[in-house]
Formats: structure tokens, C-alpha cells, sequence
């Protein structure tokens, strides 16, 4: 989208309050791609970009009472209308970006991007920012709830070779991050990629 962070927030916080309402339809999506993810009780995961908190209550589901939920935002509004949801009752909310996480080295076991990658500034540097964060052999899921066909024609563009997501970008880029990806969806219905950090 951009590397100016005003613009970034000025886009995503004028949109905030009407979010969840505009996409009433994701939480099951959301569900199905945390329970795809594997996560396990005790966890310690970040709900990186976690906008609304729409993926909090499903990560809390997975890693059970003892584990952790963190969702970081560069939006105010966003964890604003978050915590109207009551979303905070399922994990921490916190103002942060993610190019710069307030969090020590190998301080988590897994990270859940949902619509992140094309709004990081660089894309490379942020994504070794999330692998510094999470311990050798943790995990990475980029998720959207529809795939990148789908998400072109909702915002009037042709779906090029050059898109990031797309599979013979994504990979080098994740190789070169830190990241082995596991495996590679992107079907109507959802994209979603699953990576293994490297020790």
C-alpha cells in the first residue's frame, strides 16, 4: 500500500468503526485457517496487523488458557473497535509495528498475518522482523479469506506475475527472511501460506 505510516493509519483508521460489518462473513474462514495453522496449547502467538481482532478468539481457542495471545496494530481505531468487541478479553491489544516489535528475540512460538504482506513497508526486512520473534522451528501463516484472484477483482485490478503473493515471489522472499515455506494455498475461498522458521 505504502511505506508512509500516516497513510497506512489514515486509511485503515477512517475504516475502522464499519470493518467487521463490511466483512461479516470471514470468522469462519479465520477459524479454519487458525485450526489449519496447528497451534498448540500453551502457545505463545502474535496476531501480527491483528486489525478488529478478528482472529484473536480462534487463537485463543487453540492455545488454550495457558497460552498467549498478542495482537500488535499501528492503528488506533483499529484496536479501538477491538476492544469494543471485546476482543480483548481473548489476548493483549497493543499499539506497535511490526518493523519494529517491543519484543525479545525467540519471545514466541508462532505468528498469524492476516492481510498484512501487501501493507509492509519492506516486505524482506518485516518478515525478518517477525522471524526474530519467533523461536527456531515456529511458525508463520499469511492469510487472507479470499485469495488473491478474488481480492484483485473486489478492488478493480489485474492479478499480475509481479503480485508478491503470488507462489514464485512469496517463496524467495520467505527463503530470504528466515522462513522454509511449508505449504501454499490460494483458492477462491482463501490464501493461505504456512512457514517453518529456520534454526
Amino acid at each position: 500500500m505504502s511505506d508512509d505510516h500516516t497513510h497506512v493509519q489514515e486509511f485503515f483508521g477512517a475504516r475502522a468503526a464499519d470493518w467487521d460489518r463490511k466483512f461479516p462473513g470471514d470468522g469462519p474462514a479465520f477459524t479454519a485457517a487458525v485450526t489449519e495453522f496447528g497451534l498448540r496449547p500453551g502457545d505463545r502467538v502474535l496476531d501480527a496487523g491483528c486489525g478488529t481482532g478478528r482472529a484473536m478468539t480462534a487463537l485463543r481457542s487453540a492455545v488454550g488458557p495457558a497460552g498467549t495471545v498478542l495482537g500488535v496494530d499501528l492503528t488506533p481505531q483499529m484496536l479501538a473497535a477491538a476492544q469494543r468487541a471485546g476482543r480483548n478479553a481473548d489476548g493483549a491489544l497493543l499499539l506497535a509495528d511490526v518493523a519494529r516489535l517491543p519484543l525479545r528475540d525467540e519471545a514466541l512460538d508462532a505468528v498469524f498475518a492476516a492481510g498484512l504482506i501487501a501493507h509492509l513497508p519492506d516486505p524482506g526486512a518485516n518478515l525478518r522482523e517477525l522471524a526474530r520473534v519467533v523461536r527456531p522451528g515456529g511458525g508463520l501463516a499469511l492469510f487472507h479469506p479470499i485469495g488473491r484472484a478474488a481480492l484483485a477483482a473486489r478492488h478493480g485490478r489485474e492479478l499480475t506475475p509481479e503480485d508478491m503473493r503470488a507462489e514464485h515471489n512469496l517463496r524467495p522472499l520467505l527463503s530470504g527472511s528466515g522462513w522454509d515455506m511449508a505449504s501454499y494455498a490460494d483458492d477462491d475461498d482463501r490464501f493461505l501460506v504456512l512457514a517453518l522458521r529456520r534454526p
